[in-house]
């Protein structure tokens, strides 16, 4: 009979492996993200046109140029979208007061209302999701959003 050696490493705990939290957290994304764009009454604002929004309301007035660097999407992609936003009545556009040749794209009134409208529905589905957990499981994603957080601070240039 071996007999274990206390010194050795005892293996991790199943669930633990980055790689297998990584998974099953891209998994609970792929299926959270489509359950809150749903619940939407805004059909004209999708996911990216969404994340544009978002992004000139945390860091504009922006340049196309830096907001197409900021969501990680082509320039050409980028004013396209802003286009339709603009079409939308979502943004302001105005001069770049460094580059006359270039615009600064912010948000206007009626896009942010729209960003907050959005923000509260799927807040509100989200708390009728969170309210249906049991106190300790509530507790555990209390305690695991500083985590959460971490992962995406690095994510923006």
């Amino acid at each position: 009979m071996e007999q274990s050696d206390a010194s050795t490493e005892q293996p991790s705990p199943p669930g633990t492996e980055p790689a297998e939290l990584a998974g099953r957290l891209r998994a609970v994304i792929q299926q959270l993200l489509p359950l809150l764009r749903g619940q939407s009454r805004h059909r004209d604002l999708t996911p990216s046109r969404t994340a544009a929004l978002a992004a000139l309301a945390a860091h504009g007035p922006l340049r196309i140029s830096d907001l197409a660097a900021r969501m990680n999407i082509a320039l050409s992609t980028t004013s396209r979208m802003v286009d339709l936003l603009d079409s939308f009545g979502w943004i302001a556009r105005r001069p770049d007061p460094a580059d006359q040749r270039a615009s600064l794209i912010s948000l206007n009134d009626d896009g942010l209302a729209l960003l907050r409208a959005v923000r509260r529905e799927t807040t509100g589905v989200l708390c009728e999701r969170i309210d249906r957990l049991a106190p300790d499981r509530q507790r555990l994603l209390q305690e695991a959003l500083p985590a959460l957080e971490e992962l995406v601070e690095g994510s923006s240039p």
